[in-house]
């Protein structure tokens, strides 16, 4: 519950979405959402629906949270940049939501269990979604030291997680790609051109997101290459 209402703070305050503008929108009551969004109590399943329809998300995005899934944010490319006086509600909302990744990462079972890819996966996409939101939040800060702060923890923690994952045996192409562009020091540009792609398949790839069979083996080729 914990990790789901902060999800949906960082989300609503991503959109500028105040807690009065839900409460106008008969959608749910400030008491209400402050005590979701601290994760002490859970709204019934009418009020999720429009919570998750003012935020932009799927449908049963919030059961899905709750149950240790990833975040289904919807793209925020049209989305306006937060304001200067929300930043520091949104960093605030980011370090809750990451507390609860790292009590996810701190839980997964050893590299040979047999759930440990798919939970992996999973805490992975949390921290992609997180990373995204932290580093609008960075674009409109005027150099805030707070959010940079929570941007380079997000980022360590993503790191750290794909590097231990990229040595499991079933390790992603995506994780195996990340971990040797970062190890040679390679942005996803400088990645791309080696292998004459665009930028957007190794994004893709890293975000484990399908590709083409050719664009697979171009990957495979610049690992062998980076490994070798």
């Amino acid at each position: 519950m914990s990790r789901a209402g902060a999800a949906f703070a960082a989300r609503r305050r991503e959109l500028g979405i105040s807690q009065r503008k839900l409460a106008s929108m008969k959608v749910i009551t400030p008491p209400a959402l402050i005590a979701f969004e601290k994760g002490r109590t859970w709204p019934r399943e009418r009020t999720r629906a429009m919570l998750e329809e003012a935020v932009q998300w799927p449908a049963g995005s919030l059961a899905r949270l709750r149950a240790g899934g990833s975040i289904s944010f919807t793209s925020s490319a049209d989305a306006p940049e937060p304001a200067s006086e929300q930043l520091p509600a949104i960093a605030g909302a980011v370090n809750v939501a990451m507390s609860a990744v790292s009590g996810a990462i701190e839980a997964l079972p050893a590299e040979d269990d047999p759930g440990f890819t798919a939970r992996t996966r999973s805490v992975l996409a949390d921290l992609r979604q997180l990373e995204s939101i932290t580093a609008q939040a960075v674009r409109s800060s005027q150099g805030s030291g707070a959010v940079i702060k929570t941007l380079a923890l997000i980022r360590s923690r993503y790191d750290a997680l794909m590097t231990r994952a990229a040595g499991t045996a079933d390790a992603t192409l995506g994780q195996r790609l990340y971990t040797a562009r970062r190890e040679a020091n390679l942005s996803v540009a400088e990645a791309a051109a080696a292998m004459q792609t665009a930028p957007e398949v190794v994004a893709a790839a890293e975000s484990e997101k399908p590709v083409s069979a050719d664009d697979h083996q171009r990957i495979e080729a610049l690992i062998a290459t980076l490994r070798g």
